[in-house]
């Protein structure tokens, strides 16, 4: 017969193996539910908090997008060889936005040889559509639907969009009614994102520090984009509070290569 002692020990054994396998159940499914598109009152929380921490102005009326145009905050949409837009009444959203689309569609032109088709972009409060939450990041600007592809394109965009937002970049929501895909661009983040891409595909990288003279229609996100280098990294050379420049005022530009 086995012994008392035997058969505890394999009891042990027994329970351990279990709860092994629970907790490697329970991860796998902690896995598949993030990695989804399919949207979350924490994702819609993660936007408005973005939008919040930034400070984001919200566009309440149509009127008001000239005026963020004239300062710098939103830059017209026009498409291009990659991507088009379709019925978009106000095509106008950050910089940080704009650099989303023309690389996503670039990618997405590759891999499908079609056109990546965008159907919102900055849309104000007062034109937003009924089933609109009240805290939807679309009168910031910084937020942008797409047209649902079908086939082997709606997975590869899918795989992509998970890809980014697995960065931290982008919040990603397939919708239903209709049939699209709302994308939250975290600015400062995907800018910083892509700056790291930027600095690995140049060779032997030289760093040095640059005066720049800020001109009119500046704005420190494009002075950044054009340097390679981030809004928070160029706040923190130059100790400002805010993203606020002005003509004739010097900046420090870290990270410019000679």
């Amino acid at each position: 017969m086995r012994s008392i002692r035997w058969v505890q020990e394999e009891g042990r054994r027994r329970a351990s193996l279990c709860l092994c396998l629970v907790l490697a159940a329970t991860s796998v499914l902690g896995h598949v539910s993030a990695q989804s598109l399919r949207g979350s009152r924490s994702s819609v929380d993660l936007q408005a908090a973005e939008a919040v921490g930034h400070d984001f102005a919200y566009v309440v009326e149509p009127a008001q997008i000239r005026q963020f145009v004239i300062e710098g905050v939103l830059v017209p949409v026009r498409g291009t060889h990659n991507y088009r837009l379709k019925d978009v009444s106000f095509p106008f959203v950050r910089p940080a936005v704009k650099l989303f689309i023309e690389r996503l569609a670039s990618q997405y032109r590759r891999a499908c040889d079609e056109q990546l088709v965008v159907t919102s972009l900055t849309r104000p409060r007062s034109r937003q559509p009924r089933n609109a939450s009240e805290r939807s990041v679309h009168p910031t600007g910084m937020a942008l639907d797409l047209r649902r592809p079908s086939g082997r394109c709606r997975s590869w965009l899918e795989a992509t969009l998970l890809s980014l937002e697995s960065q931290a970049v982008i919040e990603a929501t397939a919708e239903r009614r209709p049939p699209h895909y709302h994308v939250a661009v975290f600015p400062e983040q995907y800018a910083a994102y892509v700056a790291r891409l930027t600095e690995r595909a140049k060779p032997d990288p030289q760093p040095a520090l640059r005066v720049y003279t800020v001109r009119r229609g500046d704005t420190l996100w494009e002075i950044a984009r054009r340097h390679g280098t981030s809004p928070s990294m160029l706040r923190r050379a130059n100790r400002l509070s805010s993203s606020r420049i002005h003509p004739g005022q010097t900046l420090t530009v870290p990270g410019v290569r000679r």
